[in-house]
């Protein structure tokens, strides 16, 4: 039923985004395009910061990794562009599989201070390589529509459907792997990593998995973002980059692959619009170009107060939404917080459940057999009263035997 769900909700925005392509200029589809290339890569780092619990401040440079590979793929071996993609994911999870191994073994700000080293040092190495890599001008990467479309088709169109396309069919599988086995282990990890290895969960192999499954997202983004550049160079990995990705997750919703859609819209329509807003009231160009990084702190520390689960979680608490058997689902939380935590009602304990001293022990009736048939044979004590066989434990011993 999961699956069926993911397919058909991809199918539902698939058919958005091609009357919305159909409808729009050649501006916004490759701002769509766009869209797509980070929308991936912010549901890889949600999924390992919201869902595993690990810091990652260098995810752009598994975004150039995926860039470059595809960029000398297409250059030197001209191969289709699905294969494309799967080449540049793959390289960016081989990648990710050996820092996550490293990662592993760091907590809180080391680990992210080893992600932030990845994201300075990485893209040095096309400067430092500049035969292969093309240097500071970096490579040109392109791509030509399909002939069955006609020489009349959009490029940019074209561009819109395939990178939608591959982001729709990797958000179906990140979200049945959410949903699995394997989700449920990455949050009991992320709760609490003693209690998760005390229950016999491999809590290094499950963050190396959840590093591997971002990075080939990151890697998979960074090559839709070449495809729609056209263009791959160092000066687009930029440090400010994966803290830009990071912000995005962060605003959308950690944990919360529905909340990348809003973080990548966020950082693809707010800084031309801020850039523009700052140029028409008299700002230079270095000025206009800060605005949107100051706003950007302002806008996260607004939703952070207004919204601490991100807009998505915003937006369920705002609609109600509620999952099944009418349970209230709360919205994707922020780090260090349950995913998918569910509100009850408080459930009064039963009399079974009473803690001792809570309240009075309750009466035992006796049995049938246990009663005397004539009231002048049951025993009597020196009042002349009847005194049961099951005579229950006073309350002013609560220390004895038979009190719950």
């Amino acid at each position: 039923m999961t699956l069926l769900r993911h397919l058909a909700i991809a199918a539902a925005v698939a058919a958005a985004i091609v009357l919305l392509s159909i409808q729009l200029g050649s501006f916004r589809e490759y701002q769509m395009a766009e869209v797509a290339a980070y929308l991936v890569a912010i549901a890889g780092l949600t999924v390992l910061v919201g869902m595993s619990g690990q810091i990652s401040i260098g995810h752009g440079a598994f975004m150039a990794i995926g860039s470059y590979v595809t960029a000398l793929v297409i250059l030197h071996l001209g191969w289709p562009l699905e294969l494309v993609f799967a080449v540049s994911a793959a390289s960016a999870a081989l990648v990710g599989a050996v820092v996550g191994a490293a990662a592993a073994r760091l907590r809180g700000p080391y680990l992210a201070g080893a992600t932030l080293m990845l994201a300075v040092a990485l893209p040095s190495l096309a400067s430092r390589y500049a035969g292969v890599f093309g240097g500071d001008q970096g490579l040109s990467v392109s791509i030509t529509t399909p002939p069955w479309l006609g020489f009349t088709f959009p490029p940019t169109r074209w561009l819109a459907w395939i990178t939608w396309a591959a982001v729709l069919i990797t958000l179906v599988l990140l979200g049945n792997l959410v949903r699995s086995r394997i989700g449920r282990s990455w949050r009991a990890v992320r709760d609490d990593e003693v209690a998760a290895a005390l229950a016999g969960l491999n809590v290094a192999r499950l963050q190396v998995l959840a590093f591997i499954i971002s990075a080939a997202c990151a890697g998979l983004g960074g090559s839709l973002l070449a495809v729609t550049t056209n263009i791959v160079s160092p000066g687009e990995f930029t440090l400010a980059l994966s803290i830009t990705l990071l912000a995005g997750a962060v605003l959308g919703g950690l944990g919360s692959i529905a909340g990348a859609l809003w973080g990548s819209l966020v950082l693809v329509f707010l800084p031309p619009y801020l850039t523009n807003v700052a140029a028409s009231n008299g700002l230079n160009s270095a000025a206009s170009s800060n605005v949107p990084i100051a706003v950007y702190g302002v806008v996260l520390i607004v939703v952070m107060l207004v919204f601490p689960s991100g807009i998505q979680g915003g937006l369920r608490r705002f609609f109600g939404v509620r999952g099944p058997g009418g349970l209230v689902r709360a919205g994707a939380p922020a780090v260090g917080t349950s995913l998918h935590a569910w509100r009850r009602p408080p459930r009064h304990p039963g009399p079974e459940a009473t803690l001792r001293g809570s309240s009075p022990a309750p009466t035992r009736h006796p049995g049938p057999e246990a009663r005397p048939s004539d009231p002048s044979s049951a025993p009597t004590d020196h009042l002349g009263s009847a005194t049961s066989h099951h005579n229950p434990t006073p309350a002013s011993h609560p220390h004895e035997e038979g009190t719950v």
